[in-house]
């Protein structure tokens, strides 16, 4: 007979609920978009309910690192509007910052942990 160890714990949603929080962590950011203000909403769930639940403060933490990220990728691309290659990496920015929190939330919703591509991590 051989002892099988308990599976490690998952940072998967386990009750609606926590989905719900964790989707609006990623589709709150799309509310504040044209603002450039979009890590508010994941600034806000990480610091209320990401302290009940690891699922939420991960998405939200996830969530806020991307949207960091896409601040210092517009200020580097218009910057570099003055050489020219800055319009098309604002179009390139503003399209993934529309896109991949759509992406995020349709897989949180099923409950998985989604970790955005390009994304510096600076908060843990």
């Amino acid at each position: 007979m051989s002892y099988t160890p308990p599976p490690p714990p998952s940072v998967n949603g386990d009750n609606k609920g926590d989905n719900n929080f964790a989707v609006i962590a990623h589709l709150g950011t799309l509310i504040n978009l044209i603002t450039g203000l979009g890590f508010i909403v994941p600034l806000v769930i990480m610091l209320t309910k990401g302290r009940d639940s690891q699922f939420v403060r991960t998405n939200a933490v996830e969530s806020l690192n991307f949207q960091i990220s896409i601040i210092i990728y517009a200020i580097v691309s218009a910057i570099l509007v003055f050489v020219l290659i800055g319009f098309v990496l604002l179009f390139v920015v503003a399209i993934l910052a529309f896109i991949l929190p759509i992406v995020a939330a349709v897989k949180t919703s099923n409950g998985e942990a989604y970790r955005y591509p390009i994304t510096l991590r600076m908060v843990k």
